[in-house]
């Protein structure tokens, strides 16, 4: 594996394993790559069990087939719709909007407001996959790596407004590599045919893929916000 220098990591400031096996059962730990900042896997589970065990189904049936990885991506892959299907309507795609009240205050007389103005759109824009409740999930599979940037951000404009308490990325595993890829031979054209280009050049280092998250998880960029990432394995992958 490549050097955190040139974008990559393992996990350097992760939590430890013992917490992720007292709050992540077996099944779970051995299906998928998981990794918890900030005790995220303690806090979903301890303070969100509805949550817990809606998120934890979804992983159980969670099934992708060498076809849909094949296929042609567009702007929404067959995998991200497939994902939509795994929760429910309690889970919505969420934006956040927020003005900011600002109070300056004369530091003797605390009941003298000096001047006070409203900043409109201090936070606008920022969109998660799904929410609900305080527990925030996205899903990415083969976006640009910046992607999860945007969605680092998301996660702790979130956190910071008090909106959400915990963030859960499921991405591309680290076992899911360019020797997996190239196994798969050529991509398949929209109408199921056969097409000329390899599999393996869809899924470049430049992607989304747990190594290009971890980095940015141990810079910080999710700010205080709490962060569970899985990553799916080949053991999620079914030849059909």
């Amino acid at each position: 594996m490549d050097s955190p220098e040139e974008g990559i990591s393992s996990g350097i400031v992760a939590d430890s394993r013992s917490v992720l096996d007292l709050a992540l059962p077996a099944d779970i730990l051995e299906k998928y790559e998981v990794f918890s900042y900030r005790n995220a896997a303690g806090i979903l589970k301890s303070s969100f069990p509805d949550q817990y065990d809606q998120l934890l189904s979804a992983l159980r049936k969670f099934e992708i087939t060498t076809t849909m990885i094949k296929s042609p991506g567009g702007s929404k892959s067959d995998i991200a719709f497939y994902v939509d299907t795994l929760l429910d309507e309690q889970w919505n795609e969420t934006r956040i909007t927020a003005d900011l009240h600002v109070k300056l205050l004369h530091a003797k007389q605390k009941n003298r407001v000096l001047s006070e103005y409203t900043r409109a759109g201090f936070l606008d824009g920022h969109r998660i996959d799904f929410v609900n409740g305080k527990v925030a999930f996205d899903f990415e599979w083969n976006s640009k790596d910046q992607t999860y940037d945007r969605d680092l951000y998301a996660f702790s404009a979130f956190y910071e407004a008090g909106a959400i308490d915990i963030g859960v990325i499921l991405t591309r595993g680290s076992s899911l590599d360019n020797q997996f890829f190239r196994s798969m031979g050529k991509v398949l054209k929209k109408d199921g045919s056969t097409g000329m280009e390899d599999v393996y050049k869809k899924y470049g280092a430049s992607t989304t893929w747990m190594g290009k998250l971890l980095y940015r998880l141990d810079a910080g960029r999710n700010g205080g916000c709490p962060v569970l990432a899985i990553g799916i394995t080949p053991e999620c992958v079914t030849d059909r």
